[in-house]
């Protein structure tokens, strides 16, 4: 099934929340029950879903955690996705991409094997390397535009000769392609004084917006800078909401940070 913009701005309207939850599975930050068991990653993160999933539209898989356990990482990663509820999107965060044939084999993995309904992806060897994910037609693209690290202002803040930022190209490129009604774009939170320009190029796509949380991103100006007819954010908090706590954090504590964060956001609706 295809959760296409439809799918997800009802998701987003009957939850009155735009929150996609990073699940970013750290041994050193989870709590201590946890550290023990046989599967540490799959187990803290799937009781995070099933104490979260009533609030969130999303879930954004971190995959370099997983990849750090060698091959019991897919493993667990590949029994999280399953457990994941069928009203919640699934990105792999991945940012993959390369030349066809490699791409192909990246794109069959994380649509076809995993069953993710979205993968990041980024743009810097061409449309080409990312046409084979587009070749899926039920499942999203969401390429980094503009993200949240200090180190964006490395390229995709430089000015072209025409006066244009290089994430303003990126964006003209790929909403003028034939894919852009599966394509989303990675925008920062701590970039949103730029939104209002993002959503010039790309007024009906969804943005990714990492940056709300840990990195200091403003919640309201997202919303009021980014939303469009469709709702058309999912909004990602990771570590405020894993570990809220420097120590002892419990599942309560979780939740009770997931339950802020939406409560936030269904001031808007």
């Amino acid at each position: 099934m295809f959760k296409d913009t439809s799918f997800l701005t009802s998701q987003i309207r009957f939850k009155k929340s735009f929150l996609c939850i990073g699940l970013d599975p750290d041994l050193e930050k989870m709590p201590s029950n946890f550290r023990s068991l046989n599967q540490p990653f799959f187990e803290f993160c799937s009781e995070v879903v099933r104490n979260t999933s009533h609030l969130a539209v999303a879930y954004k898989i971190n995959i370099a955690f997983f990849e750090t356990l060698g091959p019991e990482g897919w493993i667990q990663l590949e029994k999280l996705v399953k457990i994941i509820p069928e009203e919640c999107l699934i990105i792999a965060d991945a940012k993959r991409a390369d030349i066809g044939n490699t791409s192909k084999k990246y794109a069959e993995y994380f649509f076809e094997r995993l069953g993710a309904d979205a993968v990041t992806l980024h743009p810097y060897m061409g449309v080409d390397s990312l046409e084979p994910f587009f070749q899926f037609k039920e499942k999203w693209s969401i390429i980094l535009a503009l993200t949240s690290n200090p180190g964006a202002a490395d390229f995709e803040l430089v000015q072209t000769d025409i006066g244009e930022y290089f994430f303003e190209r990126i964006l003209k490129v790929f909403e003028h392609s034939a894919f852009k009604n599966n394509i989303m774009y990675v925008v920062g939170a701590t970039k949103a004084e730029y939104l209002l320009k993002v959503r010039q190029h790309c007024p009906n796509a969804f943005l990714l917006i990492p940056g709300v949380g840990e990195q200091g991103g403003d919640l309201k100006e997202v919303i009021l800078n980014g939303r469009n007819i469709s709702e058309g954010l999912l909004i990602n908090v990771g570590r405020k909401i894993l570990y809220p706590k420097s120590l002892n954090t419990s599942m309560t504590d979780v939740l009770e940070a997931a339950s802020d964060y939406q409560s936030q956001m269904a001031d808007f609706f």
